[in-house]
């Protein structure tokens, strides 16, 4: 029997907004409950990406998602504003699976790696650090430089788990969404969860 704890999902400002709608999509059919919280710069980044106008209002802004995923009923999605930190998300007496931050900006990383909260994103993810909860980070950014890789090395050693949005070729990818939900696959995989039809690797 799965565990019935929210997951959060953080949306940062990277470039990559596709792999938080295939993680909002899968979840929800799986009937796991999200917390999502999107930052100010990811309101921009679906404009410039997409041409989208993501809504401000959270009841509107679930609608939004659901119909960027194709998923109008499964599932419980609670989407929170970036500047809401008195939010459930934004306290560690709120039990979660844990977080992930996907995609996730080199600046996000950095005010994490250094403890800043400035935000409801960076405020939840600093809490699963503080609960010893689990924390996964996606970056999307390339090519790293020696601030963004040692900001991840930070992060990592406070128990944060890196996953990087690198797909993998074994599985012999169609699509573009076979490659993204590859990265979201292992993502998951982070924290047990299951619930994308992915060929994993067998050996020869």
């Amino acid at each position: 029997m799965r565990n019935n704890l929210p997951l959060i999902l953080g949306v940062s400002g990277a470039s990559g907004l596709i792999y938080a709608v295939r993680a909002v999509k899968y979840l929800l059919e799986a009937d796991y409950e999200i917390e999502l919280v999107a930052s100010k710069s990811a309101y921009m980044v679906w404009q410039a990406e997409q041409n989208i106008r993501m809504p401000v209002e959270p009841l509107q802004q679930e609608q939004f998602w659901r119909q960027q995923a194709r998923v109008e009923s499964l599932g419980k999605l609670r989407c929170h504003p970036w500047g809401d930190v008195g939010a459930n998300i934004a306290s560690g007496s709120f039990r979660t699976l844990g977080m992930i931050v996907m995609p996730c900006s080199m600046s996000t990383v950095a005010k994490l790696a250094n403890g800043l909260s400035s935000d409801l994103l960076e405020r939840a993810a600093d809490v699963q650090l503080k609960e010893g909860r689990k924390l996964i980070v996606v970056p999307r950014e390339t090519p790293f430089s020696l601030i963004h890789l040692r900001n991840l090395t930070t992060l990592a050693e406070a128990g944060a788990r890196i996953v990087p949005a690198i797909p993998a070729w074994y599985h012999n990818p169609k699509t573009v969404e076979d490659l993204v939900d590859f990265v979201v696959a292992r993502t998951l995989d982070q924290l047990d969860i299951d619930c994308i039809p992915i060929e994993r690797w067998q050996g020869r």
